[in-house]
């Protein structure tokens, strides 16, 4: 009897990262620009609208925008909206809410995707910690993306740290992903489980890691437009988003600004330009 292969995990060269950092860098600055541009008032259809323009204006195209029918270019989640809210003229955008904005681009053939959880004026102290558990677990998850590490040390340093930090429902019917020449490719990357699972890491290999954390339990409702995805009992969620590069030198955050510098990782794009192995 023949035992079914596990699918391959791309493998990403030196050139190729470096293309991957550029869909990453219109990514970045796209969800800066986005980041800046919230706050009471204004729509989640005027965010696309920035969006659109950010992206093409960089010689980029949007990944969402027609993906399996999607009719955006990035998600728009706001309060108890999980993943994949549609932006909206309807969908304005009040102090005390906070949004999840969620951004693909790709340049020549090569994704970056990344999202942001942002409050809109002020928001109350159990939201903003919110935001941050979801984001510092992220990172956690980020930084467990080194050679020879299990794929499921990602998850598992999601969870851990989130887990520790009170009673957060973390999602687990959304996940991260391998990424490449597809937005979304193998192998899923959930933000929990057990560590020293599933495949090693290999240098070259590429992941997004998004964790979403509920304020309240992890259930999920679909809702009827098919594509946006809210919490069970109504509690507000947050999702963070990377993209990163698994390197000899620890992992390459593809989507920041500054490669993750300012969060101990490599950072460092004249690594990949001086002709280092990736």
């Amino acid at each position: 009897m023949w035992k079914k292969r596990k699918p391959a995990i791309q493998i990403k060269s030196r050139d190729e990262l470096a293309v991957m950092r550029e869909a990453g860098l219109v990514v970045g600055r796209t969800l800066r620009r986005l980041t800046e541009e919230v706050r009471p008032g204004i729509t989640t259809a005027d965010l696309d609208a920035i969006a659109e323009e950010s992206i093409r204006s960089a010689g980029a195209t949007p990944s969402f925008k027609g993906y399996q029918g999607f009719p955006a270019t990035i998600c728009t989640s706001v309060n108890e909206e999980i993943v994949h809210g549609i932006p909206s003229a309807d969908k304005v955008l009040r102090d005390g809410d906070i949004i999840s904005i969620d951004c693909g681009a790709i340049v020549d053939g090569w994704h970056g995707d990344s999202a942001v959880t942002v409050p809109v004026g002020e928001i109350t102290p159990d939201l903003q910690r919110l935001l941050e558990v979801c984001e510092e677990s992220m990172w956690r998850g980020i930084a467990a993306g080194l050679v020879d590490a299990r794929l499921s040390d990602i998850g598992h340093a999601v969870e851990t740290y989130v887990r520790d930090q009170g009673d957060y429902g973390i999602v687990e019917e959304y996940v991260g992903h391998g990424i490449g020449t597809q937005m979304h490719m193998d192998p899923p990357v959930p933000n929990y489980g057990e560590a020293g699972h599933g495949p090693r890491l290999s240098s070259g290999m590429c992941f997004a890691v998004e964790p979403m954390v509920n304020l309240g339990t992890a259930a999920t409702v679909l809702m009827d437009d098919d594509w946006t995805v809210v919490t069970g009992d109504g509690a507000r969620s947050a999702h963070f988003e990377h993209t990163f590069a698994v390197t000899e030198d620890g992992p390459w955050v593809l989507t920041a600004l500054d490669g993750g510098a300012s969060h101990g990782f490599l950072g460092r794009d004249e690594r990949i330009k001086d002709g280092a192995q990736p």
